[in-house]
C-alpha cells in the first residue's frame, strides 16, 4: 500500500516562496507517476502540475507555470513543489497524489496524501 505524507505548508506573505514535499512509502517512488493539486477554499480542486517515473516529462498548470518548479529525488522517495512568487490566490490545500489511471492531468490518482495547507497573504 502506497502512503504519501505532505510538509512544508504554511502562511507566507505575497512575493514569498515556500517548498512543500510529499514523502513516499510502500513502494519506489521511481515506479510511480505523481503529481500536486490543490483546492482553494469554496472551490473545486485543481491541477497544479504532474511529472513522470524518471522525472523526465512534467507538465503545469497555467495559473503556476513559470512560477512552480515540481521535481522528484527517487533517492529520498520525495516529490516536491518549489513554490516561488506566491500570490494570494494561491491559497489552497496541496495535495500530492500518486499513479494515475491515465491522463496525470485529470485528477484521477489511486493515491493522495491528506494535504497541507498553504495561505499566502500579508
Amino acid at each position: 500500500q502506497v502512503r504519501l505524507e505532505e510538509s512544508g505548508g504554511g502562511l507566507v506573505q505575497p512575493g514569498g516562496s515556500l517548498r512543500l514535499s510529499c514523502e513516499v512509502s510502500g513502494r519506489p517512488s521511481r515506479t510511480l507517476p505523481m503529481g500536486w493539486f490543490r483546492q482553494p477554499p469554496g472551490r473545486e480542486r485543481e491541477f497544479v502540475a504532474s511529472i513522470s517515473m524518471s522525472g523526465g516529462t512534467i507538465y503545469y498548470g497555467n495559473s503556476v507555470k513559470g512560477r512552480f518548479t515540481i521535481a522528484k529525488d527517487n533517492a529520498k522517495n520525495t516529490m516536491y513543489l518549489q513554490m516561488d512568487r506566491l500570490q494570494p490566490e494561491d491559497t489552497a490545500v496541496y495535495y500530492c497524489a500518486a499513479d494515475p489511471e491515465n491522463d496525470p492531468i485529470s485528477g484521477r490518482y489511486d493515491y493522495w496524501g491528506q494535504g497541507t495547507q498553504v495561505t499566502v497573504s500579508s
